[in-house]
């Protein structure tokens, strides 16, 4: 059955004296909200652009977001008798995190 919806996003950026950058992101679907957060920091050696470390911080958040909107969606998965789905974890190449 096809319906309409939309969900709000705010996020707020706060830079301190000391290059860090924090990021709150609040998804308001009109009957939750979930929050996510992000932070970056900036070297002491690195130039400071500003720019970088709010796209840092709001990618960490909206990354932190989607974690907890997946979970949110497998635990109403189980709730509706449905098995939950399998998460397919694999090593990622390249240098560990």
């Amino acid at each position: 059955m096809p319906h309409t919806l939309e969900w709000n996003v705010r996020l707020h950026l706060f830079e301190d004296d000391e290059g860090t950058t924090k990021a709150h992101l609040v998804l308001d679907t009109g009957t939750t909200e979930l929050t996510g957060h992000g932070t970056a920091h900036c070297h002491p050696a690195d130039a400071n652009v500003p720019e970088i470390g709010d796209e840092l911080a709001a990618g960490r958040a909206m990354n932190d977001l989607a974690r907890q909107l997946q979970k949110t969606a497998e635990r109403d998965i189980e709730a509706v008798g449905a098995p939950a789905p399998r998460t397919h974890e694999r090593e990622a190449a390249g240098w560990p995190t």
